[in-house]
This record gives C-alpha cells, structure tokens and sequence, in this order.
C-alpha cells in the first residue's frame, strides 16, 4: 500500500496508481517520441568566412576534360583503341576509341588557369575561381550521382545542402524564405528530392520560383482589402492551433501555419525582389537580359535575381539549367552531339556566371557570398563514337568562389588522359564539409535526431579540404 499520494487522504494500491495514470504514460511515450525531431543547437559554430551560398548546378555531367581540367595527351591519343574496361549495364563496351578534346585551352589571368574556349565570360573571372580537379562521385548514374551531390545520399528522402544550411543559420530576412530554388526549367535527375527538406521540419524545405512567367504562383493577394486576407489566414491559424492541441506535435500542420505566415509576408516583399525595372540598364547588359536566344536570357535574369536575394537575405540560392540539349537525363548529357550541346549550354550559362561573379565582386558581396558550380560527375576520354562522351565518375571538375578560398587556385590532379583523380582525391562529403565550414558550420556538430540517432549531411564521412582555404 502507498502512503499519502495527493489521491485523498486514505492509501491507494498500486493497480490505482497504474488506472489513474494511464493516460499519462500515454503523453509520456508521444513526448519521447517527439523528442526524436528535437531540433538541435543552431547557429554559427564559429566565425564564417561567408554568409550565403549561391548553387550554379550544371545537371548531366558536364565535360571536365573540355572545360577546366586540359589534356593535351588526348590529342595524341585521338582515334586511337581504348583497351581499358568500360561497362554500360551488364554490357562491357568494346570497340572505344580516345576522343580529344575539340576545344582549345588558353591560361587566363594573373593565376595562369586554364580554361576551353567554352567558357570565354568565366575565363575572365579566373583570378576569384578555386578550382578542384580532383572529385570523384562512385555513381555514374545521373539520378543518383545528382542526390550525392545535393543531399549526401544516393537515395531520395534526405534533406538537400540548402536545406541543411537553411536549418542551421536560417534566413536574414523574416520575410523570406532561408533556401530559395531559381528553377530554369526541367527538374534533373533525381527530381524534387534533390531539393527536399527530407526528415527536417518543412519549414526548411526549398521555395521554388520560375524562369519563365510569374516567379511565383498566386504572390498577388486574391482579396483586394487586405484586412479580410488577415482575418482568413488568422481563422485558418486558430483552427490549425486547437488541431495542434488535440493531437500534440505536428510537423506537418506547424509547417503548414509557418507556411502560410511566410507567404502571407513574402507578398509584401518578393515581388519588389524579383523586379529588375530598379536595375540599370548597364547591369542588365552584363546578365544578357537582351539577349535574343530566350534561354540565356532567361538563366541571366536566374543569375540576377540570386544576387537580388542574397543581398535581401536568403541564404542558400540554388539556380537550375533549362533543359535545351540534353533531354530528360540533365542539360550537359551529350553521348552525342558533344559539341552541339556543350557550346549551346555554355553559351546559355556561360554570360550569367560571370555577370554574377563580377557584379558580387563589384559591390563587395563577393568576399561574404559563397558561389559554387557543379555538376554530378565527369565524362569519359574514350567514346565508341568522336562525337560524345558517356558518364564518368572517377574525376570531374567543380569550381568555387567567394568568401575564405584561395582566389586564382587549382587543387587536386587527374592523370594524363582525365580518367582518374590521382592528387588530393575530393568527394562530395568532403565539398559539402567544407561549403559548411565557410558558413561557420561543424558538419559534425550539425545534426538532427531523427529515427534513433544524430543525422548530419555528411553521415559519417567528409574532410575538410583545407588546401583550398584562404
């Protein structure tokens, strides 16, 4: 028998104890299980070298051999047997031939970094890139290989890079969203969950704003008096609230309030952003916006508002291609076709970058704005035919620029023909460890519980790679 429980004054057995509590033994089990999405610690582990990252991602594979990363042994080679092993499928590919590369390559700058003639705007901003010759990705499959490189998984379900940095510092306007996607067009390989919140709040997730036509759908409030739109969402808020209260912790339906809120304030704010009438007509130029081949004009006016949104704000800007040539397997896929589509691809995005590059730099943002291009994996110096290159996963180029990198730099080494990293070998955790450090992140440090353990981008993989850091 129990004494004085706080029941009444007379004892009670224990099987009372067990009835009168249930229902908080209940509360306590959903309290536990709840804390598996406690939201960890954020903010800067340190001082960051940057504050914001704008995401240039090149979706099919783009060439490293016929960009950045010159092999002069290729012409040597060219036309002459590949007698190494390749295999598509469960087929191992015979008869392939080494393939040079049909651009030429010029050193560029005070830093003397080769680019192709490809990218003749970028060349000129050499002296800011951080080149890494040096990545491999272990998938030369393009749905895959593209969730590697934004979600540090090969399977969908995963929270993004943006994500992840949206979750750890947020965004510095209350009215805009913390992870912004600039679509271009097709969603690559691997679809929306290249951009997904995964298992973190979807407060977190990507806000998605298009190219062509309206940025963003229904930005114009519906209700001309703007009292009665503030009494809908403010019923909506209460009804969400007591749903809330009956069945305790929700992400779905807190999400869904933040959601509205954010949207609800982001009308004030978007439109006024993604208006380039306030840009002078100069810096219009620089982006291509006269351009007439519509899709650099439309990838220019992307890159422009990335510089718009980050100087408002948001801290994770990620601009997409548009797919012209490549097809539903990502724009810079050419098993074929190589120079058609390489040259049209680079003479949609080439002008944007660098616009994007110079005008950063221009204002001083540069020094504090993070800008990486990638893409998912490389592509081979041997093809079965001279006019295309296939998937290739043991070497590719990404470059970087901004804030605490070495300016003017190339990191990492392929061999002589392209086919494998040989120097300072760089993977995709160790780039998304070192994109974190520059905002000030640990990428050990930021985690989420979630099913049973800390979750953190990099799993339990990623180096810093300090030779590149400033």
């Amino acid at each position: 028998m129990f004494g004085n429980t706080g029941f009444g004054n007379a004892g009670i057995s224990r099987r009372d104890v067990l009835r009168r509590a249930s229902t908080g033994f209940g509360m306590t089990a959903l309290a536990a299980l709840m804390a598996e999405g406690a939201v960890a610690e954020t903010g800067p582990h340190f001082t960051p070298k940057a504050k914001n990252v704008i995401f240039c991602f090149m979706p099919g594979g783009v060439s490293h051999i016929d960009t950045f990363d010159p092999k002069p042994k290729l012409a040597e080679l060219d036309g002459k047997p590949f007698d190494g092993f390749y295999q598509i499928g469960a087929k191992n590919e015979t008869n392939r031939k080494w393939v040079k590369s049909p651009w030429a390559f010029q050193q560029y700058g005070q830093s003397g970094l080769w680019v192709s003639e490809l990218f003749p705007e970028v060349a000129k901003c050499v002296d800011d890139l951080t080149l890494i010759r040096s990545m491999i990705s272990g998938f030369p499959l393009h749905p895959r290989a593209n969730l590697l490189m934004h979600t540090g998984k090969t399977l969908g379900g995963y929270p993004s890079l943006g994500s992840w940095v949206n979750y750890g510092l947020g965004s510095e306007n209350k009215n805009l969203p913390g992870y912004v996607l600039l679509h271009g067009g097709a969603v690559p390989p691997g679809g929306l969950e290249n951009f997904s919140n995964g298992f973190l709040p979807a407060a977190f997730q990507a806000t998605s704003m298009q190219a062509d036509g309206k940025p963003v759908v229904n930005i114009v409030p519906g209700d001309k008096d703007p009292k009665i739109q503030r009494a809908k969402l403010d019923t909506i808020a209460q009804e969400d609230k007591r749903f809330l209260e009956m069945t305790g912790a929700s992400d779905a339906v807190e999400s869904a309030i933040q959601n509205y809120e954010m949207a609800y304030r982001m009308q004030s704010v978007v439109p006024d952003v993604l208006n380039l009438d306030k840009e002078t007509e100069a810096t219009k130029r620089l982006y291509g916006l006269d351009a007439t081949e519509k899709n650099k004009r439309l990838y220019g006016t992307q890159c422009l508002r990335a510089r718009r949104l980050i100087e408002s704000g948001v801290r994770f800007v990620e601009i997409t291609c548009p797919e012209v040539f490549g097809g539903d397997n990502g724009t810079w896929d050419q098993h074929s076709e190589l120079r058609k589509g390489h040259e049209g691809n680079a003479q949609i995005t080439d002008q944007g970058v660098a616009a994007l590059l110079k005008d950063l730099k221009s204002r001083g943002l540069l020094k504090e704005t993070l800008v990486v291009w990638a893409t998912e994996f490389g592509r081979t110096p041997h093809a079965p035919k001279p006019d295309g290159r296939d998937h290739h996963e043991t070497a590719f180029t990404v470059w970087m620029a901004g804030g605490g990198l070495k300016p003017g730099f190339a990191y990492g080494a392929t061999d002589e023909t392209g086919m494998r990293a040989v120097e300072n070998v760089t993977e995709v955790y160790d780039l998304h460890a070192t994109i974190l450090h520059l905002l000030g992140l640990d990428h050990k440090r930021l985690t989420y519980r979630f099913g049973g353990r800390d979750m953190r981008l990099t799993d339990v993989h990623g180096n810093l790679i300090s030779g590149i850091l400033a």
